[in-house]
């Protein structure tokens, strides 16, 4: 800790500091709050997600494991691409998706039998699942990120800056008032000296 000068300036100084961390802190405070909730809720939209890719794998798992060596289904999805967009959460940039999108599959619909359709179907939604779920934990990583440095703020202000600047304070103002009692002291000692020395004259 620096060592404070102890004047009156320097009081103003340490009044405006410790108005400005009491002003800013609760702002970070909502903005922690906000970060914690947005978290939970895409650990809820992650477990739903997770949990709708297992029952769309699970209803054509007994077809792929059966059929699968004789048509390979994988060979016939061919993804074009994923679509994003960017969003804004308490100040952060995050990535949002969209849609993933697929090439046209160029299959002779008369050779494979009427399942393979649900399948491809089936594992675009699944490959779908899953580029959203990377997208999500690219989403949770940022704002984790954001969450530490804004709970270290937290912290600064709360444990440090603001019991800091009012010991400061304190520090001070006790010495401003043992200066101003000192001076008053004087005053009177200068007083009772003039007193005397003008009545023995």
């Amino acid at each position: 800790m620096a060592q404070v000068k102890l004047t009156k300036n320097e009081l103003k100084k340490q009044k405006d500091y410790l108005k400005r961390y009491r002003r800013y802190l609760p702002t970070l405070q909502l903005k922690k709050q906000q970060l914690q909730m947005v978290l939970r809720q895409i650990e809820q939209k992650r477990k739903d997600l997770v949990e709708k890719r297992d029952a769309i794998y699970q209803g054509i798992e007994s077809w792929i494991a059966v059929f699968g060596e004789q048509i390979p289904i994988a060979d016939l999805i061919v993804i074009k691409g994923i679509k994003t967009g960017s969003g804004n959460i308490a100040g952060i940039d995050i990535p949002v998706f969209e849609e993933l999108t697929f090439e046209d599959p160029d299959y002779d619909l008369f050779q494979y039998p009427l399942w393979v359709d649900r399948a491809i179907e089936g594992l675009k939604q699944i490959l779908g699942f899953d580029a959203e779920l990377n997208v999500l934990d690219k989403q949770y990583e940022l704002i984790s990120a954001e969450l530490r440095t804004t709970s270290q703020r937290v912290n600064l202000f709360e444990k440090v800056k603001i019991p800091e600047t009012r010991e400061n304070i304190r520090k001070i103002q006790i010495y401003l008032g043992d200066q101003q009692t000192a001076a008053v002291v004087r005053g009177k000692i200068s007083k009772g000296k003039l007193g005397v020395e003008g009545g023995t004259t």
